[in-house]
């Protein structure tokens, strides 16, 4: 007797299993689709993110570069171009940094993917404009405290090795994985347009 009142309950509990069994393909089919479309929202609002950011970098580029232009144009006619050499140089690596940002704006936004190889490029550039003016100033510097001058040269030790080490980085990076270095658009757009 004892095997048939388990029998009863083994019916239960595989009509309950066969209930589950129908339900389980049914949230299996209702998960992925809802995961698709919170992910294709977020994808969507991820481009308008990128666009924006392109637009806003994209803008302060151009003021920057025609205040700089503008700036080139009154330092030329009023025959101080010399003694504002390195302001002007410091104010182009500026524009250089924001272009630069925003291709990796494109790319990530191209790609969706983001590559190392923009970022260490835009870190070099910003070592290095620190460098240019911190060697702009020495003269500056050496005739105030010698706290100062100090301070100033070792900044300027470790700037060096920044640029050393990013250098070394992008080196290897393009040795070992270009596929992680991203193309500029154009090469790559007319590539792709005829396929």
């Amino acid at each position: 007797m004892g095997d048939q009142d388990a029998s009863p309950e083994r019916g239960r509990a595989s009509t309950d299993s066969a209930v589950e069994g129908e339900a389980a393909p049914a949230e299996e089919v209702i998960e992925p689709v809802l995961r698709d479309r919170i992910t294709s929202g977020f994808s969507w609002l991820e481009d308008i993110v990128y666009v924006g950011l392109g637009v806003l970098l994209g803008c302060s580029a151009l003021v920057l570069l025609f205040a700089t232009a503008l700036r080139f144009l009154q330092d030329l006619l009023a025959g101080t171009l010399t003694g504002n050499i390195v302001d002007l140089l410091d104010r182009i690596l500026l524009v250089l940094i924001f272009v630069e940002l925003l291709y990796t704006v494109e790319v990530t936004f191209r790609e969706r993917v983001l590559a190392p190889e923009p970022f260490l490029i835009i870190a070099l550039i910003a070592a290095i404009r620190r460098v240019l003016v911190l060697t702009a100033g020495i003269a500056e510097l050496l005739e105030q405290e010698q706290s100062l001058f100090r301070n100033a040269m070792f900044e300027l030790g470790l700037l060096t090795l920044l640029i050393l080490a990013l250098v070394l980085a992008i080196v290897l990076l393009r040795r070992r994985h270009p596929q992680a270095v991203a193309q500029r658009g154009g090469a790559q757009s007319r590539s792709t347009r005829k396929t």
